[in-house]
């Protein structure tokens, strides 16, 4: 155990992303039944209808595709981050039943180091790594007072462990949450883990459902920058990015 850094997997999606949207959006105009809707979308690509769509702002039928992640490799903090998103589903590996104790004197919790601390030299993430290891010893030390490794003793030696610890989680949004999330933390505002993960995930879904996400990130892309004085200053480079 040690240094983790991001990995995030899309588990599952919708199957037929366009088609089930653009199905939903014409029921809602159509005198059609089922049936007939399903053949006459089968029939032809719905990319140009979703962008049309889309344009419109009529984005309650981009709400019956879902996409489901794998994410490992991210802090606490990020959790507590992403979990404002509530249009959401979360799994979260729990730090009461999946302990955190060390196998040898060396061993150390998984947890995440800020780049800005690592730009600083190996002096520094030695610096850090040490206060890990020492917070793995408080931990250990609460976990034999507290009757050792069992779920009543993790539930109340973890209060000692840093945002810094490693999670895993899964992760399940909505089409439209997601083109609400890239906007938020796609943004250069945003804190720079959950922006990295926003990225990751913005790239799985462009793949997957390229009609739906080709214009998402942050919302200076595609109009004026929302943040007024607190702009980043980084339009063009922002729209290179995301092209």
């Amino acid at each position: 155990m040690g240094q983790k850094t991001l990995h995030v997997e899309l588990l599952r999606y919708t199957t037929g992303v366009e088609e089930v949207i653009a199905m939903g959006a014409k029921l809602c105009y159509s005198a059609a039944d089922i049936d007939a809707l399903k053949a006459g979308i089968a029939r032809k690509d719905q990319s140009a209808f979703i962008k049309k769509l889309m344009d419109m702002g009529h984005m309650s039928p981009i709400e019956h595709a879902s996409f489901t992640f794998g994410i490992e490799g991210v802090s606490r903090s990020l959790l507590a981050q992403i979990t404002r998103h509530r249009i959401a589903s979360f799994s979260v590996q729990s730090q009461r039943y999946v302990g955190k104790e060390s196998r040898s004197d060396e061993d150390v919790f998984d947890y995440i180091i800020p780049p800005k601390i690592e730009a600083l030299g190996e002096d520094a993430v030695m610096e850090f790594s040490n206060q890990m290891r020492t917070m793995q010893t408080w931990y250990n030390q609460w976990q034999t007072k507290l009757g050792g490794s069992k779920e009543s003793a993790n539930e109340d030696a973890r209060f000692v462990l840093p945002n810094a610890c490693e999670t895993k989680m899964m992760v399940t949004m909505n089409a439209r949450e997601l083109l609400h999330f890239f906007e938020v933390r796609c943004c250069q505002r945003a804190q720079w883990e959950i922006r990295a993960l926003a990225d990751a995930m913005l790239k799985l879904v462009r793949e997957a459902a390229p009609a739906v996400f080709v214009k998402a990130g942050p919302p200076c892309i595609s109009g004026p920058c929302p943040e007024g004085v607190m702009s980043c200053g980084k339009i063009e480079e922002m729209m290179e990015k995301y092209r």
